[in-house]
């Protein structure tokens, strides 16, 4: 992980280099020289996080390279501190830039004497580099052959029947079926799900190996060499057949191999396995040796990576996602292993309980934590319940753990440098917490992991770093939103177990949660879980780069970072006081000069002061959800600004279930010309004129717009070219939104939601061909807006609230090809819906809800092949009678193959609420506040 530290580090030290700061003499070369030497320990660096854990000589130099990193980096942000605290607010004469230049004399002075300093240590850490030879070629592979992840399939073998018999069937329909061409069926997951296992069960069956009479087993591993495992192949080719390979096979290249498996293969039906794929480059190389003739040939290939698998398997075959064990069979396997198949002592069974949850379904980690546990004292409870307190040192300490930890470190290990600091920063957040995507992103970039490319915004760029650790099964989804976007993510227990151990290692980040915590060296980045008591207490050096706070349980009324560590906190990037317990905004931020993410989301603090504008590095500023109604004229002078995100919601009633309040601004807004998102700002007449001004928006959310505002609205929409989310919304329900005259919409507009009435349909929506969600509410439209909606191609969520006064609701074939959700609120006059054969071909949610004059459902249901559940809330009871298994339509629905309805209608303040499960014949209790929760996580409301 050094490398990441001083990867990070050379670009700062370009950044100074460039600038045109008057250094005093000797500093410049002083500077050119360390940043030489550090690139000439990258290489080392790059494979250290496999090799350092075995060599104490090694880490030592390392963690020199480290805090040599970490000093230059103290050295050049207090220097840019000094700058701008001595920069003040001048006009850019020539008599502020010779005021400014005596002023920062010191500064300049301090940090010629830091490089010498720095320059001094960089010497001695170049004289004592360790020499590996072959650095970046053979000794990497021998350390990666050592560590290849086929060995997670002995741990295995005892377990290789408990969950395995179900995707065994499945993946051997897949290699069964009639596909007559040459299928990829790529295994994909995390390493330790036990992907090698299933692949050889199936390999191995006796069923499999009567179809497939030539067959072969290649282990690839990171450290593949094309060569070999050409020649591996035909060896076991041959020994198939029955007849000796050529003497010549060890002398042919890699072309001549190729044409030979070729030769051997065309004539057959084969399967070849490809056992442990890290690189897309594998099958791309191979591929070409095996024949893609009519024969029904297969490959299975074992991957940790979702790009090769979905890569394998692009011209013809299926991917198959190997998935965690359930709760049943995991705790099966667990007592299994760890009670040699007895059942667990009652007064153990809690604490197990909690270690399997840990474990998260992964084989690999309940064999290898059950193997370790099987030796405890079981009369002991202590000692279990120690294990379970610290789990992480147990995984350090307990050598019987040492191969799962191996296995599970692979991945990180083999990370480029800008993925593991990603990765690393996911260890601040608690365990189990669910990670907001777009706020992972936002302190990402915060914290500098993330710089721009060419045509890409560094939270694009961020956005593909964290679709590329999902790609490589280190992270997992939590939450989707109804689009199919990752809403929240968090990593697997164990996993995070270990990457929490490099994290200390490395001195990443510091977890104050318990009281006993052992306090490092210097503080660069603290995450204060539960109170704030251990941190007051303790005596520790901090260089505080990142605060952030969770589940606080102790009043804020006095906040003082000051109060929590002493010194070293001016240099802060980051401050994330989200949901802390706190009403009044702290003086000291605005003292922060270097901040550049202030989170104060889900607080009471009710204003932001003036003063604020001494924050001119900040980049997001996130209010959400805070009482905070009105911001200070001086926020435009945040010309950083990226994310301004001002707004909350309110439960006030069954028919007003969110309301959502902005924010005013006095102020010129087009002035912050660096901003991307805005949410929610109220209209007024000159505001809607100066977004215009805003071209690098790709959210916008507008409160309060009145009819009168809409013709400037639309020229300003017109310029923002970059916009990918609009939301506005009407002063009251029965304003009219005029934005009908906007004759070059964003071109990538992809969400667009409007509450208010529109006298007609705005045309220029029908040719939003990038458009995936669409809320209309209060639209009180008399013609049918669903004829302007259909063709579009990408559509994926829709929902009506108020939308539309007409009877009949007709769904034409062909219409909307990629909608999942369609939801339908509150539309009094309609009286039947129409599905057309061809309708909606891939929907799965309908909601409707509160359609009074509705009694029956949608002719044409049964087109709807895809359906998963139909939820009605708040409809006539006649409809409701009907749904209910003594209704009689129970018959019906299972016809027409709808698995699951759900209803429920409003009666004397409470809910009724029903459930037929209609495959299963049986009904289903619903407590009031599931029907409430099903409200809530409607999406409809938060339009």
């Amino acid at each position: 992980m050094a490398d990441s530290s001083v990867s990070f580090l050379l670009e700062k030290l370009n950044a100074l280099l460039q600038e045109e700061v008057n250094l005093q003499r000797g500093v410049r070369e002083d500077v050119q020289y360390i940043k030489y030497e550090l690139e000439r320990h990258k290489a080392i660096l790059r494979v250290a996080d496999a090799m350092e854990d075995r060599d104490p000589e090694l880490k030592a130099w390392v963690k020199g390279v480290r805090d040599v990193a970490h000093d230059m980096e103290d050295a050049i942000d207090e220097f840019n501190l000094r700058l701008v605290d001595q920069h003040g607010q001048g006009n850019g004469s020539s008599l502020h830039r010779f005021i400014f230049g005596l002023k920062t004399m010191r500064a300049r002075r301090r940090i010629a004497l830091d490089m010498q300093s720095i320059k001094s240590k960089v010497n001695v850490i170049s004289q004592g580099r360790p020499e590996l030879p072959g650095i970046g070629s053979r000794s990497s592979q021998r350390l990666s052959s050592r560590l290849d992840s086929q060995g997670d399939a002995l741990l295995l073998e005892e377990a290789d029947l408990v969950g395995i018999d179900k995707p065994k069937r499945q993946l051997c329909d897949l290699l069964f079926n009639e596909e007559p061409g040459r299928a990829v069926i790529p295994i994909y997951g995390m390493g330790g799900l036990g992907k090698t296992t299933l692949a050889k069960q199936v390999y191995d069956d006796p069923k499999v190996k009567k179809r497939f009479r030539i067959h072969a087993w290649i282990n690839v591993s990171q450290s593949f060499k094309l060569q070999e495992l050409l020649k591996d192949l035909v060896q076991q080719l041959h020994n198939v057949i029955g007849k000796p390979a050529p003497e010549a096979v060890g002398q042919m290249k890699s072309e001549e191999l190729k044409e030979l498996i070729k030769n051997l293969l065309q004539s057959s039906r084969y399967l070849i396995v490809l056992d442990d794929v890290w690189h897309v480059k594998v099958w791309d190389s191979v591929k070409l040796a095996l024949p893609s003739s009519n024969r029904g040939s297969r490959v299975m290939i074992t991957t940790r990576k979702k790009d090769i698998a979905l890569y394998s398997c692009a011209e013809l075959g299926k991917d198959f996602v190997h998935e965690f064990l359930p709760e049943e069979e995991a705790w099966y396997l667990f007592c299994k292993k760890t009670f040699q198949g007895n059942s667990c002592p009652p007064h153990l069974e809690e604490v197990c309980r909690k270690i399997l949850k840990m474990c998260g379904g992964l084989p690999l980690a309940i064999v290898a934590i059950g193997g370790a546990l099987a030796t405890r004292e079981r009369a002991n409870i202590e000692e279990w319940q120690m294990v379970c307190r610290s789990f992480g040192s147990e995984i350090e300490g307990n050598d019987k753990l040492e191969d799962m930890k191996k296995v599970l470190s692979l991945s990180f290990n083999e990370l480029p440098y800008y993925l593991k600091s990603c990765l690393l920063y996911l260890t601040i957040f608690p365990e189990f917490h669910a990670i907001e995507h777009m706020r992972l992103i936002r302190l990402w970039i915060a914290e500098g992991f993330v710089n721009g490319e060419d045509g890409r915004t560094r939270e694009e760029v961020a956005d593909s770093y964290l679709k590329e650790l999902l790609d490589r099964s280190l992270l997992q989804v939590v939450s989707k939103t109804s689009d199919g976007r990752m809403k929240t993510c968090r990593m697997h227990d164990l996993l995070r177990e270990i990457v929490n151990l490099k994290a200390k290692d490395q001195n990443f980040a510091t977890i104050a949660k318990d009281q006993d915590i052992i306090w490092p060296d210097k503080v660069r980045r603290l995450s204060i879980i539960n109170t704030l008591d251990n941190v007051r207490q303790n005596r520790a050096s901090f260089q505080l780069r990142s605060l952030l706070m969770f589940d606080l349980s102790d009043p804020l009324e006095h906040f003082s970072i000051r109060g929590l560590c002493f010194t070293g906190y001016k240099l802060i990037r980051v401050l994330d006081l989200q949901d802390a317990p706190l009403e009044v905004f702290p003086a000291e931020i605005v003292n922060l000069y270097l901040l550049k993410y202030l989170s104060l989301k889900n607080t009471k603090v009710k204003s932001i002061p003036g003063t604020i504008k001494k924050l001119q590095q900040l980049e997001t500023l996130d209010l959400k959800q805070s009482l905070v109604t009105v911001l200070p004229v001086e926020i435009v002078e945040l010309q950083q600004l990226r994310h301004l995100l001002v707004y909350r919601y309110e439960i006030e009633s069954y028919a007003y279930f969110h309301s959502r309040h902005g924010f005013k601004v006095a102020a010129p807004i087009g002035l912050m010309r660096s901003l991307q998102k805005l949410c929610f700002i109220e209209a007024d007449q000159a505001l809607m004129v100066e977004l215009g001004k805003l071209t690098q928006l790709r959210r916008l959310g507008i409160r309060k717009m009145r009819q009168q505002d809409g013709a400037a609205l639309s020229l300003s929409i017109e310029k923002m070219i970059n916009l990918r989310s609009l939301s506005i919304t009407a002063i009251e329900k029965h304003e009219i939104i005029d934005i009908h005259n906007i004759f070059r919409p964003p071109p990538y507009l992809h969400q667009l939601y409007l509450s208010g009435r529109l006298d007609i349909f705005p045309r220029w929506i029908s040719s939003m061909k990038n458009l995936v969600r669409v809320f209309l509410k209060w639209s009180r439209l008399t013609e049918d807006p669903l004829v302007h909606l259909q063709d579009l191609p990408n559509l994926r969520h829709l929902e009506f609230l108020q939308v539309y006064v007409g009877e009949t609701l007709n769904f034409k074939a062909k219409g909307f090809p990629s909608l999942k959700v369609l939801g339908l609120d509150d539309l009094n006059e309609l009286k039947s819906m129409t599905v057309e054969e061809g309708a909606m071909p891939g929907l799965k949610r309908l909601i409707i809800q509160r359609c009074g004059s509705l009694k029956q459902l949608p002719f044409g249901i049964e087109h709807l092949t895809k359906l998963k559940s139909i939820e009605f809330f708040d409809m006539p009871e006649e409809l409701i009678t009907r749904l209910h298994p003594k209704g009689g339509q129970e018959d019906y629905l299972r016809a027409k193959n709808v698995p699951a309805v759900y209803s429920s209608y409003w009666r004397d303040g409470g809910w009724d609420v029903y459930s037929l499960e209609t495959l299963e014949e049986r009904e289903t209790d619903f407590s009031r506040s599931t029907a409430m929760r099903s409200l809530e996580n409607c999406p409809l409301w938060k339009a």
